[in-house]
């Protein structure tokens, strides 16, 4: 009888222990060089036990992938008179430079509205971190403008369904990243989620970087800057003489 109460305890602790995230991604360095068209990454990785077996349980699957962050300053255009004027503006301290997120059903199914906001995930969570006090209402729309912004250039995004699990143990996520991504270290955070639960997380990164020509121009331009303006004004000017006496000879 104890060895049977024994056994019994061991199966339903080991039952009610967490997974273990073991994530992957298809590649850890993207290089962006010239003619970079953009570029898909696939994450992917397994769902275990403690001892390293198989999960065996059904778990959501939500896969945020993040660039480096930066300052930005969002103004809002209005028209007045017939001539388009800068209106309400605002500052975000720490916007994503790429956002994406990848689920395996939609996010509201998944957990409630407080933990989307404590893990960020989704683009309605996201943090942006305004300077300053605003109205909130100007807050919301300008905060959704630059969403909104961003998402056109495909650097903001969400998938619903993005995210396949097979026999509750391996998952995939393809994230596409597009040609006017930024380069820096890219986080790619994934959740296993049950109940409504953020019962595991694991983290791997990608690093985005410029080779041969675009990084020999970046660097001039950083240790430069003085000289890298003259020469784009020296250029700018070059070209528009140029164009002059093509005209001028058609």
């Amino acid at each position: 009888m104890r060895a049977l109460l024994a056994a019994l305890c061991a199966l339903f602790l080991l039952g009610a222990s967490d997974p273990i995230l073991v994530p992957e991604v298809s590649q850890h360095e993207v290089q962006v060089r010239q003619g970079f068209r953009g570029t898909e990454l696939l994450l992917f990785g397994a769902i275990l036990t403690p001892e390293g077996t198989r999960a065996g349980q059904d778990y959501d699957i939500v896969v945020v992938l993040k660039g480096p962050t930066r300052s930005i300053v969002l103004r809002e255009k209005q028209r007045i008179a017939g001539i388009w004027v800068n209106a309400d503006s605002a500052e975000f301290r720490s916007a994503p430079t790429f956002f994406a997120v990848a689920s395996s059903r939609p996010i509201k199914q998944i957990v409630g509205d407080k933990t989307a906001a404590i893990f960020e995930l989704g683009l309605p969570w996201l943090q942006l971190s305004p300077i300053g006090s605003y109205d909130p209402k100007v807050q919301t729309r300008m905060s959704a403008g630059l969403i909104d912004l961003l998402g056109r250039e495909g650097l903001y995004k969400e998938n619903p369904i993005g995210v396949t699990v097979s026999k509750q143990v391996l998952y995939q996520a393809r994230i596409a990243l597009p040609s006017s991504v930024q380069t820096g270290t890219y986080t790619a955070e994934t959740f296993a989620i049950k109940g409504g639960k953020v019962v595991a997380s694991a983290i791997s990164r990608v690093e985005v970087r410029k080779t041969g020509l675009e990084l020999a121009i970046a660097n001039f331009a950083r240790n430069n800057g003085f000289f890298y303006g003259l020469l784009a004004v020296a250029l700018s000017v070059l070209m528009g003489f140029l164009a002059g006496r093509l005209f001028a000879l058609v």
